[in-house]
């Protein structure tokens, strides 16, 4: 039973963060081209990687015996968890935006190239989310989770496999 409620808040708060970040568009333009299945395996495969390795780093550092220290950083880790769903609601003068859609061109080109390499469909859906969520707000999110519970890390990583594969199979659906 105290497995359950580690993995439950993994998912929930995992599944919750991911809703409209920029890996859910990417796995969205990935599913222009492929199946499902193979995209959303290779999303776990990707979570698996990316917040796997945040969830052990967190919880490392959540073992540490200085406890000040510890809560200090559990402070920091959800306040720029907050401040990063913040900022995505505000509005970005037009200049950036032209300069994103300039980025968003490559961006797609580079989409395009690696969706034509269908051979690897699963690897390069793994390899791009692994990649895409280092940083993001859902990866501060995992090292929060390994924070706070340091002696769960299985089913933390379990719950952040579902809440992502989840997440983007009602992108994928809708």
């Amino acid at each position: 039973m105290q497995y359950i409620y580690p993995f439950i808040i993994s998912f929930i708060l995992i599944f919750f963060s991911e809703l409209g970040d920029k890996t859910q568009i990417l796995v969205l333009s990935f599913s222009t081209k492929n199946k499902s299945t193979n995209i959303l395996l290779g999303v776990a495969l990707g979570t698996l990687l990316s917040h796997g390795l945040a969830i052990i780093f967190g919880s490392q550092i959540g073992n540490i015996q200085n406890i000040n220290f510890v809560h200090h950083l559990k402070i920091f880790t959800y306040l720029t968890f907050f401040l990063f769903g913040i900022t995505g609601f505000l509005k970005m003068k037009k200049s950036a935006l032209l300069e994103e859609d300039n980025e968003t061109n490559s961006k797609s080109r580079i989409i395009k190239f690696l969706n034509s390499l269908v051979k690897n469909c699963i690897l390069i859906v793994a390899i791009s989310i692994a990649i895409g969520e280092i940083g993001d707000k859902t990866f501060l999110a995992s090292i929060g989770l390994g924070l706070q519970y340091p002696l769960f890390k299985l089913p933390l990583i379990c719950g952040a496999i579902c809440g992502m594969v989840a997440s983007n199979s009602v992108a994928i659906f809708f």
